[in-house]
């Protein structure tokens, strides 16, 4: 009995190498750190003068046609990446106002948190923080909408000015 067990089992384990192979495969994946602002193109922001003496500034009503995408892949152990804006100049008397939603659309993976509305000057400040391995998707409606703003501070600071251009730039690190 024990002879026929044997044989059965080393007859199992000649035919197992005929049933059974075996491929190596060997894969890359990159660490990846992409970020846009979709849809690409400017736009106007806009003080309504007042139609009544003592009356004040009307401001803006908010853009929020922009949206940021990202892709990222990150190394192991690596650090969380975060999303920062800045202005190139100021304007006094007036606040650049930019709020980042919570991510929605096609993404996934860990997608980051925003930081809230942030007023926004020449020293970059975080608006996501906590991005992982994760995607948001392409294009409008994927990622993180964007909604910028523009206010009075200081009243006394306003001077005129006609079509001026303010730069707005994101930048995505670890």
């Amino acid at each position: 009995m024990i002879l026929i067990r044997s044989l059965l089992l080393l007859v199992f384990f000649i035919f197992s190498g005929v049933f059974y192979s075996q491929t190596t495969v060997t894969m890359t994946l990159p660490i990846v750190t992409l970020m846009d602002i979709e849809p690409t193109g400017s736009f106007t922001l806009n003080f309504t003068a007042p139609t009544e003496a003592g009356n004040a500034l009307g401001n803006p009503t908010p853009n929020t046609s922009k949206w940021v995408n990202y892709t990222s892949a990150i190394a192991p152990g690596g650090l969380t990446r975060k999303i920062t804006a800045s202005v190139n100049k100021v304007i006094a008397g007036v606040n650049i106002r930019l709020q980042a939603a919570a991510a929605s659309g096609a993404g996934g993976g860990t997608l980051g948190t925003s930081s809230g509305q942030v007023t926004l000057t020449t020293t970059p400040v975080t608006i996501i923080s906590g991005i992982g391995a994760a995607y948001t998707g392409n294009g409008a409606n994927n990622g993180h909408a964007l909604t910028i703003s523009l206010t009075t501070n200081t009243y006394a600071n306003l001077q005129a000015q006609a079509n001026t251009a303010i730069v707005i730039t994101y930048t995505i690190t670890e």
